[in-house]
């Protein structure tokens, strides 16, 4: 069986042109589509009971074989000896499909072609019949840059489309995809190419090549695809330009800008041993040797990623950026520094990498991002530091790390301010049992020997603007019951009581009465004498509706407006003068 794409590579090839590894060897059939068995084995068993939809969307990340799918399902449904779930592959139409030139099958790219005019011209070809094959297929890749109006103008086209037209919609991006258009398609999602599977490929290529390849250097390479399998051989090729015998795993590390093995292990040990210095210096190093730092923290943040895991109890074939090997290595640090660490360092690095992208200091922010990870503390510890305190115990384990020494009369690590004033209050608790400071105070005192009057004034001292202002109008303080007070006001400051009785400005006043009494009190305002407060009674003042309609009541305006057909527009109340008794 000659593959088309090879047949094709060979024809650029005797012309002088050059044809990509990518393109050389896509897949050609289903059986060579790698990473997605489930995809292939539902499009064949639909081919062979007949049960071939006339929409299709396939979704996933980029490389993962889409748009190659949709070839192949093309080439199933069209083939001079199909419809077959195994593609002859070498007749003509399998052959143009392969070459993206057949007729009948129309690829269409949705970020170029996505206004309404393009849609429009899409449905007035749908009618017509496809030249030579069973199935006028069309293959929109990137559907979702189509604008709402091409969406729309598509939908019934999509819905009810003629027996001869098959559409296949592939996109990295579904949620941008309106829901009556998911509605009208069976929805196939790829997942990432396993890394496994990515090397077996990379292995198969490099061999048809005539290069030999060192098994690291592929796993690298596959690492660095993330799951996708274009990505993976747009890597080699570009390897292979750089290597004309032997790919070596030095060859990658230069060609992709990353740090040796070793040097990346020398500077996690300096981070674990919480050696600032000499993080900066392996980071010097690594930089003299070609390595880029962007690159440098992804791989930190990958080596740590895998920390976590091996700490968490995940198997080996979990991690993703270091060998199953160093397993037993990743446990024994992680547990040096504890989960919570971890995962602080793991959140330095994404903040750093994120801003790497807006800022042209990379060097300095990933040294920055050295500096922190090295002051960290031990979290665990800390956190049942603090645990210990919340519930009450005597004692609890004292941290380790940087915050595991004798500390002086100043801390020699960033510590923060919290956590110190928390680990401080273990020992104090272990050694004495400090009375609460008002414990012996009798009920009728506050604290000490103050009495209310004075305490009272040295809560309004410490009070500011208008709340102040309003409680000076007090007439008497006095002790109610115990860690209670009752603030009398006279009957012409009443304003004043209600302004301090108000929620917000109660609460400020016994706050700063509990500051000062140094336990929890609370305030009672009243007016002198216990009696409500006798306010003048305003006449209401009528509006000016009601003064009309109260004039035009009174017999003599009744009169006057019969007899000149008037109405009244306003009333004037008469001045007053000083003679009037």
């Amino acid at each position: 069986m000659v593959d088309p794409e090879q047949a094709t590579s060979d024809s650029a090839a005797s012309s002088g042109e050059y044809v990509v590894v990518a393109r050389r060897y896509r897949p050609g059939t289903f059986a060579d589509l790698v990473g997605q068995n489930q995809v292939s084995q539902a499009l064949c068993n639909a081919i062979a009971t007949n049960r071939v939809g006339h929409a299709y969307l396939f979704t996933g990340a980029r490389g993962v074989g889409k748009t190659s799918t949709a070839r192949i399902l093309a080439k199933a449904l069209n083939c001079s000896t199909g419809p077959s779930p195994t593609p002859c592959d070498q007749c003509d139409i399998c052959d143009a499909i392969a070459g993206g030139e057949d007729v009948d099958v129309i690829e269409i790219d949705g970020a170029s072609n996505r206004g309404i005019d393009e849609i429009r011209q899409l449905r007035s070809n749908v009618s017509i019949r496809p030249s030579r094959s069973r199935f006028k297929i069309y293959i929109i890749d990137e559907v979702h840059m189509l604008t709402s109006p091409a969406f729309n103008a598509l939908l019934k086209t999509l819905e009810e489309p003629p027996e001869h037209v098959k559409f296949i919609f592939c996109t990295t991006d579904p949620e941008k995809i309106p829901i009556t258009v998911l509605s009208r398609c069976q929805r196939f999602d790829f997942p990432p190419v396993e890394m496994d599977s990515i090397i077996d490929r990379l292995r198969y290529i490099v061999g048809e090549e005539g290069v030999t390849a060192e098994e690291e250097a592929l796993r690298l390479l596959a690492r660095r695809a993330a799951g996708s399998m274009r990505d993976s051989q747009s890597l080699l090729e570009q390897l292979l330009s750089f290597c004309t015998e032997a790919v070596t795993v030095e060859d990658v590390h230069v060609m992709l800008g990353t740090a040796r093995s070793h040097r990346l292990a020398e500077m996690v040990g300096c981070l674990l041993e919480h050696d600032a210095a000499g993080a900066l210096a392996k980071l010097d190093l690594s930089v003299q040797e070609g390595v880029d730092v962007g690159q440098l923290a992804e791989q930190l943040l990958g080596y740590f990623r895998d920390m976590m895991t091996a700490v968490a109890g995940c198997d080996p074939e979990l991690m993703r950026h270091c060998s199953p090997a160093d397993h037993a290595q990743l446990v024994e640090g992680g547990k040096a520094l504890g989960l919570e660490t971890i995962l602080a360092i793991a959140q330095i690095l994404d903040q750093t990498l994120v801003r790497l992208r807006q800022s042209v200091h990379a060097r300095t922010l990933v040294e920055v991002a050295l500096v922190r990870i090295c002051s960290l503390e031990n979290l665990d510890d800390l956190t049942a530091v603090i645990q210990a305190v919340q519930q009450g115990q005597a004692t609890a384990p004292a941290p380790r790390g940087p915050a595991a020494a004798p500390a002086p009369s100043r801390p020699s690590s960033p510590q923060p301010r919290a956590a110190q004033k928390k680990t401080e209050l273990v020992p104090q608790a272990a050694a004495e049992e400090p009375a609460p400071v008002a414990a012996a105070a009798p009920p009728d005192r506050p604290q000490g020997t103050q009495s209310a009057s004075e305490l009272w004034k040295q809560t309004l001292a410490s009070l500011e603007d208008m709340t102040a202002d309003h409680a000076r109008k007090a007439s008497g303080v006095a002790i109610s019951a115990p860690n209670r007070l009752v603030v009398t006001f006279g009957a012409r400051y009443s304003f004043s009581k209600d302004s301090c009785e108000r929620p917000q400005q109660r609460a400020r006043i016994e706050a700063a009465l509990s500051r000062v009494a140094g336990r929890t009190m609370r305030l009672d305002f009243e007016i002198a004498g216990g009696g409500a407060v006798e306010r003048p009674q305003r006449k209401p003042v009528k509006t000016r509706v009601q003064r009309i309609r109260e004039a035009e009541s009174h017999p003599l305006v009744e009169k006057a407006i019969e007899l000149f057909d008037c109405e009244v527009a306003n009333v004037t109340e008469p001045k007053r003068t000083n003679q009037e008794g």
